[in-house]
């Protein structure tokens, strides 16, 4: 099986050796990279209709120098016009910046299927990175996983009744007898639910992305 791939990453050896390391991937896949190194170029590359659902993956460096005529100033921006333009494709955005508030944000407005810090995985990682997102699965690198975390440990991202509420999904309560345990109305705790959808970065999910998510997280 082929795995179609578009890189873009305004260093060359970079992306070389990206592909070095997947061509050693788990499945035997081979892999097909097309490479670009400025945002212009990814640009006149995502919004060609003739390659509509041609790339399996998109692998963004999430620095790189704008495309102002387009209004291309970061790898976010790129990826919202994948997300339009090849909504079948995976994004992967690689960075340098490793702040919690920055990961975050990325998580929230992209949600990738893949978000890994440059300074903290190796060919390793990569390789398990790729195996999961082709598995239909996302992948956070250590930084990304511990940033989320702490971000949404503290009391103005996830308050104490939001944590309590999380732990008796868990346990198998529904929205009507989590109201009836914590007080609250029904439309309170759906509204809170909301909130927490909101922070785990699952929009519409349901109970179970919920409770996958704060098992990823640690916290529960």
């Amino acid at each position: 099986m082929t795995v179609k791939i578009l890189f873009v990453d305004d260093h060359p050896l970079q992306i070389l050796g990206y592909k070095t390391i997947l061509d050693y991937n788990n499945r035997g896949y081979c892999i097909e990279a097309t490479e670009c190194y400025n945002f212009k170029d990814a640009f006149s590359i995502v919004t060609n209709k003739i390659n509509y659902h041609d790339f399996d993956m998109v692998f963004l460096d999430r620095s790189m120098p704008a495309y102002e005529e387009q209004g291309i100033y970061s790898g976010e921006d790129l990826a919202e016009l994948v997300k339009k333009n090849l909504p079948e494709t995976k994004i992967v955005i690689l960075t340098s910046h490793a702040e919690s508030f920055i990961i975050y944000d990325i998580v929230k407005k992209v949600g990738p299927a893949g978000l890994l810090i440059k300074s903290d995985f190796s060919g390793e990682e990569l390789l398990l990175a790729f195996d999961a997102i082709v598995n239909g699965e996302t992948y956070h690198s250590e930084t990304v996983r511990k940033a989320i975390k702490e971000l949404l440990s503290r009391e103005e991202y996830l308050d104490s009744i939001n944590r309590q509420i999380i732990m008796l999904i868990s346990q198998g309560f529904k929205t009507k007898t989590i109201a009836g345990e914590i007080n609250l109305t029904e439309s309170a705790v759906e509204k809170r639910k909301a909130k927490i959808k909101d922070y785990f970065c699952i929009g519409k999910g349901n109970d179970e992305d919920i409770i996958r998510e704060a098992k990823k997280l640690g916290f529960i």
